[in-house]
């Protein structure tokens, strides 16, 4: 994964903590101010590699939702899914959760795999015209309510 957008926060809480609480995806709508909801699809009940997922999100008065599939899971340090429409990863999302002598240093990152002909619709859809500069103020928010649910 090359990242387009990279978040860092320092959390004052255990890395098993921060894991727990990012994999959960059904608490997603705590922290991220875009994704007011996440749910488990197809029988899945917990993160796992393969496990499927389906956020719903919100900008303004647009909404959507997207499949997930998580692709990597390394139990308290990395935590990735990629997003899909009808079998096209247009995006991939990374946490990786480093452990410190204070709690730990947590970093999300985001690839954006949208192709140039797709960026209209995508903005009439989510609202959004500048996905790079969106993001980067959705992920600081998130990790900062991260940070204030687990410290």
């Amino acid at each position: 994964m090359e990242p387009d957008v990279t978040v860092s926060r320092a959390i004052a809480a255990p890395p098993e903590a921060v894991f727990a609480a990012l994999t959960d995806i059904t608490r997603m709508g705590e922290w991220s101010p875009e994704t007011v909801r996440a749910e488990w699809k197809d029988g899945a009940t917990e993160a796992a590699v393969g496990a499927v997922f389906t956020g719903h999100n919100r900008n303004g008065d647009k909404e959507w939702s997207i499949d997930a599939e998580i692709v990597e899971l390394v139990e308290n340090e990395r935590f990735r899914f990629d997003c899909s429409v009808r079998g096209f990863v247009f995006s991939k999302w990374r946490y990786e959760i480093e452990a410190t002598d204070g709690g730990c240093l947590v970093t999300e990152s985001t690839q954006d795999l949208r192709p140039p002909e797709s960026l209209e619709r995508s903005a009439q859809i989510s609202g959004v015209a500048d996905r790079a500069t969106h993001n980067r103020a959705g992920m600081e928010q998130t990790l900062a309510r991260l940070a204030a649910a687990l410290e």
